[in-house]
């Protein structure tokens, strides 16, 4: 009973903790003079991410790679089926494709890349490596979108336009207001939801290691359910909410962002920090699947230009299906 109490409470604090900490990051990156694109791809993104890096860093680091690999498919699959399955039966998503294929094509590749490493030498050093590369090769590409989006006077008119064709421009940036918040404040906000997401990823797979222990269910089958749906709740409730407001066009770019971040930076740096195997389970079913899933979500994105309620129908009932074909392999 203590168990289940505490992977509750390490959930409450993921929560709160994450939700602490976007409102402090984004609050200094206005002080800081950031856009609302790179407000969203490196801090909200990063921030979002947090729960499922303090979660998988501390469960490689204790010997549990099942729950860190675990987290991140499992994640991945709850953001890709169950997050955009319910905001597209909400609301249909629309899709701007050039972002689309940026973005999708990124977190198409990260996830080929864990498939490569699992087939190969396992999520080692190496892997762990090139997946942050892919990453920071992703925000500097991001960045240099934004810088366009900043300056197309006449002497970065032409590179402007020919980004805008390419889509590198995203359609969605816009000025930033004045900021509204101290320097200190951001400050304060920002190491207190650190502190308290870093702290919510110890209790949880404390309590996680121990409930499978009791209960003889594997690591990584926790890993892939519980543990990856707690802290996917964030993406969940937000886009939900966006959804309800009108808004499920954010959801789309909120869940690829997610992805990347939670194979390329919480994977790699997971690779860097406590290298290991891919257990053997998640690389027979789990990955293909993800890899699957991946390619099935942007096929539904692409056609048509949007997520309509039927593909959003069987996104979910993708979920539900996996989860409970999961369930049946404990």
């Amino acid at each position: 009973m203590v168990d289940f109490l505490l992977l509750i409470a390490g959930f409450g604090l993921l929560l709160v903790g994450g939700d602490i900490l976007v409102r402090g990051a984004v609050r200094l990156s206005e002080r800081l003079g950031m856009s609302p694109l790179l407000i969203g791809l490196v801090i909200v993104g990063l921030g979002t991410s947090l729960p499922e890096l303090a979660t998988s860093v501390q469960a490689a680091i204790i010997g549990a790679p099942g729950i860190a690999i675990g987290n991140i498919v499992g994640s991945n699959m709850a953001n890709g089926l169950l997050v955009l399955g319910a905001v597209a039966l909400i609301q249909p998503i629309m899709v701007e494709r050039n972002i689309l294929w940026r973005d999708g094509g990124v977190g198409l590749l990260a996830t080929v890349m864990l498939f490569a490493a699992g087939l190969t030498l396992g999520l080692e050093r190496v892997f762990g490596m090139a997946l942050l590369m892919l990453l920071f090769a992703y925000l500097w590409r991001a960045y240099r979108s934004e810088q366009l989006s900043l300056a197309p006077d006449a002497e970065h008119g032409a590179a402007y336009d020919r980004a805008m064709a390419a889509g590198d421009v995203d359609p969605a940036f816009v000025p930033h207001e004045e900021p509204s918040a101290s320097m200190l404040k951001a400050v304060l906000l920002l190491v207190a939801g650190l502190a308290i997401v870093v702290g919510g990823g110890v209790v949880l797979v404390d309590a996680a290691i121990s409930i499978a222990t009791a209960y003889g269910i594997s690591e990584s089958v926790i890993g892939l359910t519980i543990v990856a749906f707690g802290t996917s709740a964030p993406e969940l409730a937000t886009s939900v909410i966006a959804a309800v407001r009108g808004k499920s066009d954010i959801a789309l770019g909120n869940v690829l962002g997610s992805n990347i971040y939670n194979i390329a930076l919480i994977g790699g740096v997971t690779g860097m920090v406590a290298p290991g195997a891919v257990p053997e389970k998640i690389m027979l079913l789990d990955l293909p699947l993800m890899l699957a899933a991946t390619v099935l979500l942007m096929i539904f994105a692409y056609s048509g230009a949007r997520l309509n309620r039927l593909e959003g129908g069987v996104l979910l009932a993708s979920y539900i299906g996996y989860i409970g074909w999961t369930a049946d392999l404990i």
